[in-house]
């Protein structure tokens, strides 16, 4: 239990000023660059990530648990204002139905195309107005367990850090290097410049990605649900790659396609080579 609960802040009512934060960024991001992390273990992954946690709010019957206590004890030690929230504040605070009993805000880490390019070789994912935030964030998750370098969100895509998004990426977008908010033609051009080969998929009339050669750095470029990339993007692409699949499939998942793409590199990378 958590040593010093007789002196923590408590919220009782759902007129409190952090509910109305709250629902402010769980609508989307506010003129400040913050994130709502909504579960013990996001906020854990946040602190561990060394990101700037300004409140963290715990459900009576999550102090009761010694993981959530001893979390609770951690954040107050590093200067975290750490509150106990009624449980009717909570179902506020929270935006899912049925409330993990932690909710937190933090500062969103810093996202650049050069952060993405920084490790090398770099095996970069490039989404292209992915909208749907929970592929977005199953995206960043799959380019952190397969290998990749980084992923760049362009055009219309989801926030990587609104709080459905995060959810999807279960806390890699917290770590993991990200380019959010870039326009697809300074994104090409900067992986261009970086030296990075481009690879461009669609459903039907390119290689198979074991046909084409993915130990090299690149970029490895996904349209969005629907229309897919641009087909001047396609036409300038070094590399045009389509996943086979079996009639009467016509298209995938897009996290899906970048989890088997980004696998492949790897495979690729660890001496498989490509085919012929």
């Amino acid at each position: 239990m958590l040593e010093d609960a007789a002196a923590m802040k408590r919220i009782s009512s759902r007129h409190h000023p952090l509910v109305a934060r709250c629902r402010a960024l769980a609508r989307g991001r506010t003129d400040a660059p913050r994130l709502l992390l909504d579960g013990l273990h996001l906020v854990a992954d946040a602190a561990r990530a060394g990101l700037s946690i300004e409140v963290v709010a715990f459900s009576p019957r999550a102090l009761a648990g010694g993981e959530a206590s001893l979390l609770a004890e951690r954040l107050a030690a590093d200067g975290v204002e750490v509150v106990e929230a009624a449980d009717t504040v909570m179902e506020a605070l929270s935006p899912v139905s049925t409330p993990s009993g932690v909710v937190g805000i933090a500062h969103c880490p810093p996202t650049s195309l050069d952060a993405v390019l920084a490790r090398s070789p770099q095996l970069v994912v490039v989404a292209v107005d992915v909208q749907d935030p929970g592929n977005a964030g199953a995206i960043v998750r799959a380019a952190e367990a397969g290998g990749a370098t980084g992923v760049v969100f362009c055009g219309a895509s989801a926030d990587p850090f609104g709080w459905k998004a995060l959810r999807g990426s279960m806390g890699s977008a917290l770590r993991f290097p990200l380019g959010f908010g870039i326009e697809l033609g300074g994104a090409v051009e900067g992986v261009r410049r970086a030296g990075l080969r481009v690879a461009a998929t669609l459903p039907r009339g390119g290689r198979a990605p074991d046909g084409v050669d993915l130990r090299q750095p690149v970029a490895l470029l996904l349209g969005g649900e629907g229309p897919g990339l641009p087909a001047d993007v396609v036409a300038a692409a070094d590399d045009r790659v389509t996943i086979p699949m079996q009639p009467p499939v016509e298209s995938l998942n897009v996290a899906v396609a970048a989890a088997l793409l980004v696998y492949e590199a790897a495979r690729q990378r660890r001496g498989g080579g490509a085919h012929p």
